[in-house]
């Protein structure tokens, strides 16, 4: 599980696969294994305590004019808002990008940060392949024995184009 991530910083996404062991699992043989990959980045996320992530646009929960913006801790800011019922103070979470300014006046679910959802579905296809490293060195063995077979059938061949071409000369 991986998320809430920002989409335009997160294109490729690069993750481990335990593969199984051929020696010792019997059911497991040495092949091409498709692997099939899906990811969602979500589209406007809620936290299970209900508090939005932060892979969505923060919106003013009140109307008001802005006085105040100021760094809060783990890298969110806090917004402060006043309303003719006192200062509402909203907590924009790291990441996003503030849209606003001191002074702006604001509506009712005026965006604050621009929209960071890229959103939809994404996903890849691939192949994990077992191979024994004594297969692959007998694979090569193999490949050298064959080259240097054809390469001695040659110079035979040439041996016997000689002798004949010898013989036809008396």
């Amino acid at each position: 599980m991986v998320g809430p991530i920002d989409g335009k910083k997160n294109q490729e996404i690069v993750f481990p696969i335990l593969s199984p062991d051929p020696a010792t699992n019997k059911d497991v043989n040495f092949l091409n294994y498709p692997v099939y990959v899906g990811g969602n980045r979500g589209r406007g996320q809620v936290y299970p305590t209900g508090e939005k992530s932060n892979n969505t646009t923060f919106t003013s929960t009140v109307a008001g004019q802005i006085t105040s913006m100021a760094p809060a801790a783990k890298g969110k800011t806090d917004v402060v808002i006043a309303t003719a019922n006192g200062d509402v103070t909203q907590t924009i979470p790291k990441g996003l990008d503030i849209i606003v300014k001191v002074k702006d006046t604001v509506k009712v679910d005026q965006a604050l940060t621009l929209d960071p959802n890229v959103g939809g579905f994404g996903q890849g296809e691939g192949e994990l392949v077992l191979q024994d490293p004594n297969r692959v060195k007998g694979m090569i063995v193999f490949f050298f024995t064959v080259t240097v077979a054809q390469i001695l059938l040659v110079i035979k061949k040439k041996q016997f184009e000689k002798v004949q071409a010898a013989e036809m000369n008396f």
